[in-house]
């Protein structure tokens, strides 16, 4: 493994990481525009009704034969949210510069500490929403998936940066760029996993009624409808539950042979192990009648949360063998 450290790109991936976040800040600014002034189907509905209007003049050409209409033109706020979907993938490709980059620059994979693997984790966690999100109806949903990635972005970039270095001998082992890669791309779609439930428990709240009145309802009734965004938490758990599972399996082999035992209930397996369990509840309530829908939702939350707490007190707080923030 190689010593030396190429300081020009390491500096370029920081210069990275910042434009990165910088670009990822300006995307959730448009697209909350586009959230904030967006009026919901149902409002446009209700106001429709309201008026004893009927179908709008350019429903009745699209369904009249030998009519050739013009495409409508997008509304202002649909135009800016459209740019803060592009910038959204500029800022994921930027933050892939970035991690690219610091491996360049350090000639090894760039997931050796927490700064890194928070980063590499966040990455996973915006490619899956690209994914996930690519429909239009979807778009909404990213400015609950931003804030999250940029809060993680921020910690990392502000309190657990570490300069490009090498990794500590205990690390340097084949199942790094395994163990660690497996882990951040479950810990990512996860993420996105939490979002959705988090949101679909909103929609399912008296905020998501629609009668109810309020800044935070308006919100709420603009997102696509509680039984997509369950669906989209499913979803993306289902592939993450066996993702995360291999990686702590992978943990347990490389504790073989780095500690000559497989399971030493230490904690950051032991808290790992207990968020697996969570989300095989979240799984099997998920199909269980009388528990599929909040209770469920609620359930995957937890797991979520037993995610977070993973990351930042068991790494940052605790003291055991995968104490390797490398906090500079």
């Amino acid at each position: 493994m190689r010593t030396d450290i190429d300081i020009g790109l390491a500096r370029y991936s920081d210069w990275a990481f910042t434009s990165a976040v910088v670009v990822l800040v300006a995307a959730l600014l448009l697209l909350a525009v586009e959230l904030a002034y967006t009026r919901s189907r149902r409002t446009e509905q209700r106001e429709l009704i309201a008026a004893g209007a009927g179908p709008t003049p350019g429903a009745a050409a699209a369904v009249t034969p030998g009519v050739v209409t013009e495409r409508p033109r997008r509304s202002v706020e649909e135009r800016i949210g459209g740019a803060g979907l592009a910038l959204t993938y500029v800022g994921i490709g930027t933050l892939l510069l970035c991690i690219v980059l610091r491996g360049l620059a350090t000639g090894r994979v760039p997931w050796g500490n927490m700064y890194e693997f928070i980063n590499l984790t966040c990455f996973c966690g915006l490619v899956a929403a690209a994914v996930v999100l690519r429909r239009p109806a979807y778009r909404s949903l990213w400015v609950f998936v931003l804030v999250p990635v940029l809060v993680l972005l921020t910690v990392s970039g502000r309190w657990l940066y570490a300069t490009a270095a090498p990794v500590m001998p205990a690390l340097q082992s084949y199942w790094l760029p395994i163990h660690v890669s497996v882990v951040s791309l479950g810990s990512g779609v996860f993420l996105v996993a939490g979002v959705a439930s988090i949101l679909f428990l909103l929609r399912m709240s008296r905020f998501g009624a629609p009668d109810a009145e309020g800044l935070l309802s308006r919100l709420v009734q603009r997102l696509p409808d509680a039984q997509t965004l369950d669906r989209i938490a499913y979803r993306t758990t289902i592939f993450a539950f066996p993702v995360f599972g291999f990686g702590v399996i992978f943990g347990a082999i490389w504790a073989e042979e780095a500690w000559g035992r497989y399971w030493g209930w230490d904690p950051k397996e032991t808290v790992s192990f207990i968020a697996w369990v969570i989300y095989a509840a979240y799984l099997h309530a998920r199909s269980t009648a009388g528990w599929r829908d909040r209770r469920a939702a609620w359930i995957n939350v937890a797991g979520f949360i037993a995610m977070v707490f993973n990351l930042f007190f068991i790494n940052l707080v605790t003291v055991g063998l995968h104490s390797y923030a490398g906090i500079g």
